[in-house]
């Protein structure tokens, strides 16, 4: 169960919610992590490393943190920083498990714990640089975030900037009825902007509660992400608006945690993280691009295009990494400018639901909080032997 904290009044508090129920560790065999990441086929992730696999990449995880020392993670994360300065620690059970998941989804190398393969991210050789900016859900410290500083998250943005981030991945935002543009959020948006760092945020998990914007998916130039099943169907917690830009995976996806198992979750924080991964890939494959050229790239290569060519439920399409490489040989690096406010940024509304059916573009080959939330099914699917006893 999700529960929601108020956010403009203090620090940005966990975007987190789940409730663990675990299965007999038989329910996993040693290759069955892999055999789960269904995203991996469906995001043509292994056509595109034939190009690159994200070397040279930072991708900054602004989250609640990110435990360096998950195998699946080991020599991927670099020294980062901790915005909140209170609140859970490394050993406690509320600590760094969802920013631990979207860095597996972006980064990971898949060495995986025992004998079990482990997650294998999007851009496996990139970099992870971990920015904390919010707390778990199950945080005991949440009542003092309330009343605490409440610039986390813009000055995260700037330090991930200034610190060599080349992607900037937010799961997270705040789609409660009060939310709003922050002014000092979206200033940092466009600073990272101008500076090179394409910023990627979850569209919001609101399908089902009236698609509210979501921040800071909706800040101009911010590449939003929505969430869709392996069949290429729209999932029905995922915020239909216009600054959908496109869709990835966002349901049934294996996580890594830092209590050495595996969890299938879902959400649009996973879907933005898959994204992030993509984006890694390019800018690895043409470093001199801009911002506003991959946000455009990823648009114009997407694949299950709407009717229409896009609509507020999936954005352009499918998120495609390996032709988004392909036609970005095709482009010479702009200078870069800041996005603005317009028009242009707002759509039509929710589309029918005609447009939601499945589709089969990429689904044939796999047949034979809060916004940002990824929320954790009951399903354990590999245990480990643990380093630790987690509280």
């Amino acid at each position: 169960m999700t529960r929601k904290a108020p956010r403009r009044t203090g620090i940005l508090v966990a975007l987190l919610g789940a409730t663990l129920a675990l299965l007999p560790s038989t329910a996993a065999h040693a290759d069955g992590i892999r055999a789960k990441q269904w995203a991996l086929d469906a995001m043509h992730t292994r056509e595109a490393w034939r190009t690159t696999k994200g070397e040279g990449i930072t991708v900054a995880v602004l989250d609640t943190g990110v435990d360096d020392e998950h195998p699946d993670l080991a020599g991927n994360v670099l020294t980062g920083k901790d915005m909140v300065g209170f609140g859970a620690g490394r050993g406690d059970r509320s600590w760094a498990r969802h920013g631990t998941a979207m860095a597996g989804i972006i980064a990971g190398n898949g060495h995986g714990v025992g004998n079990a393969d482990g997650v294998m991210g999007i851009a496996p050789e990139a970099k992870i640089l971990p920015v904390r900016v919010i707390l778990e859900d199950g945080d005991s410290a949440r009542g003092k975030a309330r009343n605490t500083r409440g610039n986390a998250l813009a000055e995260g943005i700037r330090w991930a900037a200034d610190h060599g981030a080349d992607v900037i991945n937010l799961s997270l935002g705040d789609d409660s009825k009060s939310a709003h543009p922050e002014a000092s959020e979206d200033a940092a948006v466009q600073y990272a902007l101008k500076k090179g760092s394409v910023v990627v945020a979850s569209a919001g998990n609101g399908g089902e509660k009236g698609d509210h914007i979501s921040y800071p998916a909706a800040y101009p130039g911010v590449i939003a992400a929505t969430a869709v099943d392996r069949y290429g169907t729209r999932a029905s917690f995922s915020t239909r608006r216009w600054y959908a830009t496109v869709s990835a995976p966002g349901v049934d996806v294996v996580i890594a945690d830092p209590d050495q198992k595996y969890y299938e979750g879902w959400g649009t924080s996973a879907a933005s993280a898959f994204v992030s991964g993509a984006v890694a890939l390019v800018k690895a494959a043409h470093p001199g691009l801009s911002p506003a050229q991959i946000k455009q790239l990823l648009e114009d290569t997407a694949r299950d295009a709407p009717t229409g060519g896009r609509d507020d439920s999936r954005g352009f399409g499918f998120v495609d990494p390996a032709a988004a490489i392909k036609a970005g040989a095709e482009l010479k690096p702009e200078g870069l400018t800041a996005a603005a406010y317009g028009n242009k940024y707002f759509g039509s509304g929710p589309t029918p639901e005609k447009d939601d059916q499945p589709t089969s573009a990429w689904a044939g080959p796999l047949a034979g909080s809060t916004g940002g939330v990824l929320l954790v099914v009951a399903i354990i699917l590999w245990r480990g032997s643990r380093r630790r006893t987690a509280p």
